[in-house]
């Protein structure tokens, strides 16, 4: 992977529970936005907003599953702003509201 990609992937993942400006990545690598654009879908197949949202999902995911932090808490980790777009962007992934999700995550760690 290009090291510029790395670094704002990097920068992605480090700083998960605040807005990253797509921009201000774009900026720390020395690239314009449409550039970071063009060589993000590139080389990952996914634009860098879409490529935030998964992390932010996944992180949220685990969260969900390990801590007992609230989904207020989970929200505030991952940097989702809005909990009914961040609600249904979980259930559209995952099939489950964030609340839900953790009840049947529950589930199977008292039935294993």
């Amino acid at each position: 992977m290009d090291p510029r990609l790395q670094s704002v992937t990097a920068q992605m993942k480090r700083e998960l529970h605040r807005e990253l400006s797509l921009c201000e990545l774009a900026a720390s690598v020395n690239l314009s936005l449409s550039r970071l654009h063009h060589l993000f879908k590139a080389e990952t197949g996914t634009t860098p907003a879409q490529y935030l949202r998964r992390l932010r999902m996944e992180r949220a995911r685990e969260l969900l599953e390990s801590s007992s932090l609230s989904v207020k808490q989970v929200l505030m980790r991952v940097g989702a702003r809005d909990r009914s777009h961040f609600e249904r962007e979980f259930k559209r992934i995952y099939g489950l509201t964030p609340t839900q999700y953790r009840a049947t995550a529950r589930l199977v760690w008292s039935a294993g």
